[in-house]
């Protein structure tokens, strides 16, 4: 009888509309019992969670800045996605052993040092929210199995496609997977151009 080998993680991009480095402090005050600078900076925040000075907020420090960044639509519905079609199904489950395709690229991409910002970028967009990134372990995993992977602002997501487009990077030449960084890229290139034109940042994410 054959073992079951489950599939692996599926990975979204999410439009953000406010950048995670401002909020992040913010957020680290208000669990500290003092909620005014997270107030200012998200007036819709009695909508969020729970907030009473001087105790902790009702959700976990990841679900807070979560519900914070999202690009929601009028009346809290949910975001409307970069991507709805092929492109949402191919980035999202990578056929790599991870899934990621953002960990794919770095892993099989070349970049000539100092002439290319690209795998910066890349690094940030999947570890961005990791203890070693940010310094804090409680930003990366949040309640009911939630995992944000990492983002880019709007000005960055406008420069990785940049980078992509330069050409400035190479693919490596022992790829496990024959044209794999050909098609992620044509696939992050979707979300990129996307993001680009409603002028928003970009989460990743990955769902068990």
């Amino acid at each position: 009888m054959s073992r079951y080998i489950p599939p692996p993680p599926f990975h979204t991009f999410d439009p953000i509309t406010r950048d995670p480095s401002e909020l992040i402090p913010a957020i680290q005050s208000s669990f500290r019992g003092s909620h005014g600078v997270f107030q200012k900076l998200v007036p819709q925040s009695s909508n969020l969670c729970v907030l009473v000075d001087g105790s902790e907020p009702s959700v976990d420090s990841a679900t807070m800045l979560f519900l914070s960044l999202m690009d929601w639509q009028d009346g809290r519905g949910a975001p409307r996605p970069l991507d709805s079609g092929q492109s949402r199904e191919r980035l999202g489950r990578f056929p790599s052993e991870d899934g990621n395709a953002i960990e794919y690229l770095l892993a099989n991409t070349k970049v000539d040092e100092g002439s290319s910002n690209l795998h910066d970028l890349l690094v940030k967009l999947t570890r961005g929210f990791s203890e070693g990134n940010l310094g804090d372990a409680g930003f990366s995993h949040g309640a009911g199995g939630m995992e944000l992977l990492g983002w880019l602002d709007s000005t960055e997501v406008i420069e990785l496609r940049k980078e992509v487009d330069r050409g400035s990077w190479k693919v490596s030449s022992d790829e496990p997977h024959d044209g794999g960084v050909q098609d992620a890229i044509r696939h992050l290139l979707v979300f990129l151009r996307a993001a680009g034109r409603r002028k928003c940042g970009l989460l990743m994410r990955r769902h068990a």
